[in-house]
């Protein structure tokens, strides 16, 4: 602030006036004029009038200042009426600071959805703001974020020294509670037959104290199990894992009496049963290339134990070798084939020429293993077609094909897929693009699933089922030559994985089958039949035990049905006595482990910056523009401050001495000294 005059006479006029009235008030007082004195103040206030002193003040204007309105759009947000509020208020604030001089109002909406939970600080460091010129934020929120920084982010510390407002805005009516279920640890597989034990702990967060609830568990179609818990105490359970594949446990607490939402009160546990170290026992007839193949194949899957035996010369063989030169280990027909064949999963015979290897009675062994539920997988070439083979045998009751004695067929030919093989599960989805091969079998009898045609439309590749067991048969011993890129070579690897494994009875290989999934909120129904009749429609049980039919759509060989599947917990498909199961998974399950409103995570951040801490559910406050240094918000208002800074050239002036108090203190002076003269 500044001071001049603005006389309404010349400046020497003014003051020559002065002198002579100082000058006339010293000469009455000396000879004794009371009231001279008086006079003269009462002529010098109107002389100081007359000099026009003013104080010169320097225009101010706002400078141009940006705030972030920060609106969470985490799934969190969805609870209630939190989403309504929030835009309700986002509206009002925007509408406020629009009519705001200076202030660029800049709305961000947080989606969350990322799998790492809420972040609203990450928004609020990266928002792109002009240097210097930010205001303070605004954020409008459940108050659950979950990057909440130990100490307030450096965009909060102004350029003076000042500290910018964060005003917290809560989409509730006060503090929540909320009950979850948490899944402490699970185990990834189980092994069949075996329990498995899942860890878990019910919290009440933000009750006062711990309760008594009660756990539901859900499994197939078995009955619900109920047991008490609880609350913020772990508990194990224990589940029995009965088939291989994936087994969905459905996990579920009761609800605490006024929690904000149930979502988080229940959890879906996936356990893959496995079994445990699957067994193949592989004799090879004679050395060959193939066996090479299986070995390598089987020797790589880490759930395979592999017993592997090469038959190097026939028992009848007599050319003077001794015994113990032979072989290193002794072939252990009895233990294989009569005391342990049951412990294996899969006996593989490729190019087995019997010749009295195997006795009869041993042979009767691997047939009735196969009708007890084993699997059998016979690789075929020239031996079938000579004296003494496999057919010949009390074995050739679960064979599917039966070679003549002149049925192998010697030129090249490249195998291909049937119409059943190409949506058959052990081929489906295998290109043709295959080299050739140049010797098979062709068979005068067969039955089964041909899959795969050798030379003149031949069956190649015949899957059977024999009482509660399976049998393959490939009617060639070139498979090998897929392995060496033999004419750009072929699958091999594939399809023996997926032949031994069918074999073994995987669920996913199954030719009848029904599958289901939920991705992104549309369920997906799969049902593979492999030439079996299908029923047109399916049957869809949602989670709150609503049923709904669902008509199957037939897209190559595999009939399809979508759904939309928004509610969590367990789904299930019927169909054709056939059931499936299927539970959305979570993308973002941070989001779900605390589901209350609150100020307990933010508060801080807030009250550290000066800002405040509201619950708008009823009314949200009004934004407006305070001093730097006041309280940046009151009972329904919240504040940013403004910083103004002098227009260059302009001034605004301001008399110091009014027209009207000159002339009051001149009419006391004229006053006092008419009394002083009377007295």
């Amino acid at each position: 602030m500044m001071f001049d005059l603005s006389p309404m006479l010349p400046i020497w006029l003014l003051a020559t006036l002065a002198i002579l009235t100082v000058a006339g008030a010293v000469y009455g007082a000396i000879r004794g004029a009371r009231g001279m004195l008086w006079r003269a103040l009462a002529v010098l206030a109107l002389l100081g009038w007359l000099s026009g002193p003013r104080s010169l003040h320097p225009v101010l204007r706002p400078v141009p200042q940006d705030a972030l309105l920060v609106v969470d759009r985490s799934a969190s947000m969805q609870v209630g009426h939190r989403s309504a509020i929030a835009d309700h208020a986002a509206e009002q604030i925007m509408q406020d600071a629009a009519h705001l001089p200076g202030l660029t109002l800049h709305r961000v909406d947080v989606p969350g959805g990322t799998g790492h939970g809420t972040r609203l600080f990450e928004a609020l460091d990266h928002a792109d703001l002009p240097q210097g010129r930010f205001a303070g934020a605004i954020v409008v929120t459940d108050g659950m974020d979950h990057d909440v920084p130990p100490h307030l982010p450096p965009r909060f510390h102004g350029a003076n020294g000042q500290t910018l407002p964060l005003h917290l805005l809560l989409t509730a009516h006060g503090e929540e509670q909320d009950r979850r279920l948490r899944i402490l640890s699970t185990p990834p597989y189980a092994i069949v037959g075996q329990n498995a034990t899942i860890r878990v702990q019910v919290d009440d967060l933000g009750a006062p104290s711990a309760s008594d609830a009660i756990l539901t568990i859900r499994s197939g179609d078995a009955p619900p199990q109920t047991r008490p818990i609880q609350t913020g105490t772990p508990q194990d359970i224990t589940l029995p894992v009965q088939h291989p594949g994936e087994t969905l446990v459905g996990l579920s607490v009761s609800p605490l009496a006024g929690e904000a939402s149930t979502e988080n009160n229940s959890e879906v546990v996936r356990i893959r049963g496995v079994r445990d170290r699957l067994r193949v026992l592989l004799v090879s007839g004679v050395p060959n290339q193939g066996e090479r193949v299986w070995r390598r194949l089987l020797k790589a899957d880490p759930s395979v134990d592999l017993v592997h035996f090469t038959i190097l010369r026939s028992p009848n063989t007599d050319d003077g070798t001794p015994l113990s030169d032979l072989a290193l280990i002794p072939f252990p027909i009895r233990e294989l084939f009569q005391e342990k064949i049951r412990s294996f999963d899969l006996i593989i015979l490729d190019g087995f020429r019997n010749s009295n290897i195997l006795p009869d009675e041993y042979l009767t062994n691997i047939a009735d293993y196969v009708r007890n539920g084993g699997g059998l997988l016979v690789t075929a070439g020239p031996e079938f077609t000579q004296d003494g083979t496999l057919q010949d045998t009390s074995l050739a009751q679960v064979l599917p094909a039966h070679v003549s004695t002149d049925g192998i067929v010697t030129r090249a030919f490249r195998p291909s897929l049937t119409d059943l093989g190409k949506t058959h599960p052990v081929t489906a989805g295998l290109t043709e693009d295959w080299g050739p091969w140049y010797r098979a079998l062709h068979p005068d009898q067969s039955h089964g699933e041909d899959l795969m045609h050798g030379p003149d439309g031949a069956p190649l590749l015949l899957l059977d089922r024999v009482d509660q067991g399976r049998v393959a048969m490939l009617l060639s011993d070139q498979l090998w030559l897929w392995s060496r890129g033999e004419g750009g070579g072929g699958p091999q690897a594939e399809l023996l994985r997926r032949l031994s494994h069918w074999l073994m009875k995987e669920p996913d290989l199954e030719e009848n089958r029904l599958t289901a999934r939920i991705e992104n909120g549309q369920l997906e129904i799969e049902r593979h039949a492999a030439g079996q009749p299908v029923s047109p429609e399916a049957f869809v049980t949602a989670p709150d035990g609503k049923r709904q039919p669902l008509t199957l759509t037939r897209t190559n060989g595999v009939w399809h049905a979508t759904a939309p599947a928004t509610m969590p917990g367990i789904w299930s498909v019927r169909q054709d006595g056939l059931v499936a199961f299927a539970s959305p998974v979570s993308h973002d399950p941070i989001e779900r482990q605390d589901l209350r409103a609150t100020a307990t995570v933010m508060g801080a951040s807030a009250k550290a910056s000066g800002g405040s801490v509201s619950w708008i559910a009823d009314h949200t406050p009004h934004l407006r523009q305070v001093p730097t240094g006041s309280a940046m918000s009151g009972s329904d208002w919240m504040g940013l401050p403004v910083t103004t800074a002098a227009v260059a050239g302009e001034t605004r002036t301001k008399d110091l001495v009014p027209a009207w108090a000159a002339l009051l203190a001149a009419l006391i002076f004229l006053a006092i000294g008419w009394w002083r003269e009377g007295h």
